[in-house]
C-alpha cells in the first residue's frame, strides 16, 4: 500500500461522454487480458451468449435498488428464484432458505454471524469460538475479527485436506462453528465434510461449507460422472453453504449465495430495527442498499445456461484443468500440490530438482509473456483457477511454462510478496 495518496480536485465543468469513456479505456491498458484466456482467476468467461444476456440484464437493472423490494418486487422474485435454484443444485429441501450477497466474503460473514447468534440464543454462548483449517479462506479470519469470535486454526494433512482430528482437539463447549471447504482454494482439494459436520454436531455447533469455489462446479462434475465426495445438504449437520455465482457460475461480479438449512437459521443473520425516526429497517446481509444489477445478471445467466449449459461449461473446464495438470507433471523442476480433481491448481517447486526453481521468479517470467497467476504461500506457489475462460490456450501456456522454467533455473527474485488481494 502506498504511504500517500495523490490528491486531485474534481474538474469544475461537465465533460463530454466520449471523452470520459476514452479516458476509462486508456486506464485499462495495463489490466490483465482476461478475454484472451491468459488469466487464471478473477474473471470467468462463459462465452458470447453469456456476455450478451448479462449485459442486457445489466442495462435493465443498472439503477434498481434492492434495499426495499416493495419498491422493486422483481428483485425479491429474482432473489427467491436464484436462491431456490442454487438450493436445489445443492440438494436442499423445501426448508432451505437464503439470500444473495455481494460475494464469497459477505456470504462467509453471514454464515459466521448466524452461527454466533444461534449459539447465543439457543446455547447461551457469550464467548464464541470457531475452528477452521489453515487452508480455510481468509474471510473466516475477517469474520472472527469483525464479530468478536476466537478463531482456532488447525493444520492440514500431508494431502492438504483439513486434519479433522486436529480440529476436534480445538473444539470445546464454546465452539459455535466448524468450517470445511469444498474445495479449499489454495490447493483445490476437498475437505472431509461428513467428518467435519459430525464434529460440529457433536458440540451443537453450526457447520459451514465454503463452496464459493465449488458450488457451481461440483454438482455438474458429479453429473458428468466425476467422483465427488459428499459435501452439500445431503450431509446431516451441514448448517450453511456459501456458493459464488460470479465465479464458475459465470455471472458478472459481484453475486454470491448464502444458504441455510432452515429459515430459522437464516433469521440469525438478519438485522431488524425500528428504533429511529426513519421507520422499519431490515437488512438480510451486510449491506443496506443493494444494487439490483448483479442480482439480475445472476438470474439471467443461470436462466440462460440451465443445467445443460453448466454441464457443458464444467466439462470444458475440467478438460482444461486435467490438461493443465498433466502438462505440469511433464516439466522437470515443478509439481502440482495435492491431488486436486477439479479446477484449482497450485504449482510449486519440485524439491528433488536441483537447483530448486523459484516459483515466484517463474511467475514473473510468465507474467512477462502475458500469463497472470496469483502468488500464494506457504509454501511458495502459483495459483490457477482454471475455467472455460482458458479454453484454447492451455497448450500455448504449457509451452511457455516449460520455456520459462528453463529460463529461471538458478535465479531468484527478491520480491517474496503474495497477492490474493490488495488494499489499493
Amino acid at each position: 500500500m502506498r504511504d500517500t495518496v495523490a490528491m486531485a480536485s474534481l474538474q469544475q465543468h461537465r465533460r463530454p461522454v466520449e471523452d470520459v469513456i476514452a479516458d476509462l479505456t486508456d486506464k485499462r491498458v495495463n489490466d490483465v487480458k482476461w478475454a484472451d484466456g491468459r488469466t487464471f482467476g478473477m474473471i470467468y468467461d462463459g462465452g458470447p451468449s453469456v456476455h450478451e444476456v448479462a449485459e442486457q440484464a445489466a442495462r435493465l437493472y443498472l439503477h434498481e435498488n434492492a434495499l426495499n423490494t416493495k419498491a422493486f418486487p422483481s428483485l425479491g422474485q429474482i432473489q427467491s428464484e436464484v436462491v431456490g435454484w442454487t438450493a436445489d443444485l445443492l440438494h436442499g429441501d423445501d426448508a432451505v432458505a437464503g439470500f444473495l450477497t455481494s460475494g464469497g466474503t459477505e456470504s462467509i460473514l453471514c454464515g459466521v454471524l448466524a452461527a454466533r447468534e444461534r449459539a447465543a440464543a439457543e446455547r447461551g454462548i457469550t464467548e464464541p469460538e470457531m475452528v477452521v483449517a489453515e487452508s480455510a479462506h481468509a474471510a473466516f479470519h475477517k469474520a472472527a475479527h469483525n464479530f468478536g469470535l476466537t478463531l482456532h486454526k488447525a493444520p492440514v494433512r500431508d494431502d492438504w485436506t483439513a486434519d479433522v482430528d486436529a480440529m476436534a482437539a480445538l473444539c470445546n463447549e464454546n465452539t459455535v462453528l466448524v468450517v470445511g471447504s469444498a474445495p479449499q482454494y489454495p490447493q483445490g482439494v476437498q475437505d472431509d465434510i461428513a467428518a467435519i459436520a459430525a464434529l460440529a454436531a457433536s458440540y451443537g455447533a453450526n457447520c459451514h461449507v465454503d463452496a464459493c469455489m465449488g458450488g457451481f462446479v461440483l454438482p455438474f462434475a458429479e453429473m458428468l460422472g466425476r467422483e465427488v465426495k459428499p459435501w452439500d445438504f445431503r450431509i446431516d449437520g451441514v448448517s450453511t453453504i456459501s456458493a459464488d455465482i460470479h465465479k464458475l457460475g459465470y455471472a458478472p461480479k459481484g453475486v454470491s449465495v448464502i444458504l441455510h438449512r432452515t429459515k430459522q437459521s437464516r433469521a440469525y443473520q438478519t438485522f431488524v430495527f425500528d428504533g429511529w425516526l426513519g421507520g422499519f429497517y431490515a437488512s438480510p446481509n451486510m449491506q443496506g442498499t443493494r444494487s439490483g444489477l448483479p442480482m439480475a445478471c445472476a438470474w439471467a445467466v443461470m436462466s440462460h445456461l440451465g443445467v445443460e449449459g453448466y454441464v457443458d461449461l464444467t466439462r470444458q473446464t475440467l478438460h482444461n484443468a486435467d490438461t493443465f495438470r498433466a502438462g505440469v507433471a511433464e516439466i522437470d523442476g515443478i509439481r502440482v500440490l495435492g491431488d486436486g480433481r477439479f479446477h484449482l491448481v497450485a504449482i510449486a517447486a519440485d524439491p528433488a530438482f536441483e537447483p530448486e526453481i523459484d516459483v515466484f521468479a517463474l511467475g514473473d517470467a510468465l507474467l512477462a509473456r502475458g500469463w497472470f497467476h496469483d502468488r500464494q504461500g506457504p509454501p511458495d506457489s502459483l495459483h490457477s483457477t482454471i475455467s472455460n475462460t482458458n479454453t484454447g490456450v492451455i497448450d500455448d501456456y504449457l509451452a511457455d511454462l516449460a520455456e520459462c522454467v528453463a529460463a529461471v533455473v538458478g535465479t531468484r527474485t527478491d520480491d517474496r510478496s503474495t497477492n490474493y488481494a490488495t488494499l489499493e
